[in-house]
């Protein structure tokens, strides 16, 4: 029984300590950093987020870029199968001359199978070729409508009293926005790395 109130007499203590703790470390902040003016924001807090599947599915340059990637990928398949179409039938071609003996020459069939050996490297070269430009499109229409949503919630925000924009799912990356006091990247760094060093 005395070692049971013994205990909790300790834990108590321990409490109110780490209690006080936390008090100063909160006042201690709430001084070195600035003060938050909590009237600008009326009541609510200074977060708002963007739902970007929302954005993409109704913003008019997300659905004429989406529009413009998609007629690029349908020409290119065209392409591509066209081309690989004309090959088939050149190689089905070659096949039956092999099995009729129709070349005139030894050195004649295998001219021919050459040609349709590079054919088919130009067409593998011609799909990379035609994936890659349609790659780089659609990161160039990736990098445009984050610069073009980042500039506008630049000034979209401050003016509605908004601290951070944050986003419903990834786009690079889930603060939209945010403004220059909420920024404590210098500070963890700094931490990380100086922990880092003490392990090393």
């Amino acid at each position: 029984m005395t070692r049971t109130l013994s205990f909790a007499k300790t834990t108590v203590a321990l409490a109110a300590v780490a209690l006080m703790l936390t008090q100063c470390a909160n006042k201690k902040n709430n001084q070195d950093g600035a003060q938050f003016d909590s009237s600008l924001t009326k009541g609510k807090l200074p977060i708002a987020y963007v739902n970007v599947d929302t954005l993409l599915a109704n913003y008019q340059f997300a659905k004429d870029a989406n529009e413009e990637l998609v007629k690029g990928q349908e020409d290119s398949r065209l392409k591509v199968n066209s081309r690989a179409k004309q090959l088939q039938e050149d190689m089905a071609n070659f096949e039956s001359k092999m099995k009729n003996n129709a070349f005139l020459s030894r050195e004649r069939a295998e001219q021919e199978n050459n040609r349709l050996v590079a054919q088919q490297k130009e067409l593998q070269e011609l799909n990379q070729q035609l994936s890659n430009a349609l790659l780089t499109k659609q990161q160039k229409f990736n990098e445009q409508l984050r610069d073009t949503v980042n500039k506008f919630l630049k000034s979209y925000a401050p003016a509605h009293h908004y601290q951070v924009v944050l986003s419903t799912n990834a786009m690079n990356d889930n603060v939209l926005y945010a403004a220059e006091g909420y920024d404590i990247t210098k500070e963890v760094l700094q931490q990380l790395n100086t922990r880092y060093s003490k392990k090393k």
